[in-house]
């Protein structure tokens, strides 16, 4: 069995708001961490490289230590403290990006962003140094519990905006919040994605389904010993019992909710 680990960051900042500051990163632990992997002879791959690795029919192999770095909602200081940090090692990464959140959206904006924000001209430069661009929604809303016909806007809009701004293809994208459900995972590939990111913190393996895979968070408590021990794939339940606790009870008390909304004609 394969097993990949694949690492959710946010913002990157010494001085986080108190919207971020659970999930923010500082960049000397960053630095600290992306050190650790090239030292222990671990290969970035983008989310989109990693799932046509496991395509065992198009030629492509696994290297032997893989792992995926990304970044959710796309946050300027990715462009201002984590870009250079994953240039001076040659690492790729992936962000997720929420397109009415951009500095510049204009007429398109959408949501309430919790911070400053990558603009479009940055989210360019970073496709041009290796970073790939996946969606993260349009307004970041938990798509669970949307109606369909708004669920499928939030996903095309989003992944229509990202590929006329930076001009690739969007193929790739993460849940906001990591919520999803069957009927979301639908429209997702309805949408034209062919992988998609929860949370669940756990060790990706290729048994997972590709709409839904793991990936471990690392937020401000995130000691450089529990980093170590969560990529090497040591105790990795242990370090998020209680996280993937709470994760498993609410998805029950979220399927709940959405079907109680339907029987009152809601959604």
């Amino acid at each position: 069995m394969i097993r990949v680990p694949i690492l959710m960051y946010h913002s990157v900042t010494d001085r986080p708001n108190d919207d971020t500051k659970p999930h923010a990163v500082r960049p000397s632990d960053l630095a600290e961490q992306l050190a650790y992997l090239s030292e222990s002879g671990f290969t970035p791959l983008t989310l989109g490289d990693l799932v046509a690795s496991l395509n065992k029919n198009n030629g492509r192999s696994m290297p032997e230590k893989p792992v995926v770095i990304t970044f959710d909602d796309g946050y300027a200081d990715f462009h201002s403290h984590a870009l250079p940090l994953l240039d001076r090692y040659g690492f790729p990464a992936t962000v997720f990006l929420t397109s009415g959140w951009v500095a510049d959206a204009g007429k398109d904006a959408a949501g309430r962003p919790l911070d400053a924000m990558l603009s479009w001209g940055q989210a360019r430069e970073a496709a041009q140094n290796g970073i790939e661009i996946g969606g993260h929604s349009h307004s970041h809303p938990q798509l669970d519990q949307l109606r369909t016909e708004d669920l499928r806007q939030e996903l095309r809009r989003n992944k229509g905006l990202l590929e006329e701004k930076i001009g690739t293809p969007v193929a790739t994208m993460a849940y906001p919040f990591g919520y999803s459900s069957a009927r979301v995972r639908h429209e997702v590939r309805k949408a034209g994605y062919f992988a998609a990111c929860a949370v669940n913190n756990t060790i990706a393996a290729d048994r997972h389904d590709m709409l839904a895979i793991p990936r471990l968070t690392v937020g401000r408590s995130t000691t450089v010993n529990m980093f170590k021990r969560a990529v090497e794939g040591n105790a990795v339940p242990l370090i998020y019992l209680r996280e993937r606790l709470l994760t498993k009870g609410y998805a029950v008390v979220r399927r709940t909710r959405y079907g109680l909304q339907r029987v009152r004609g809601n959604v």
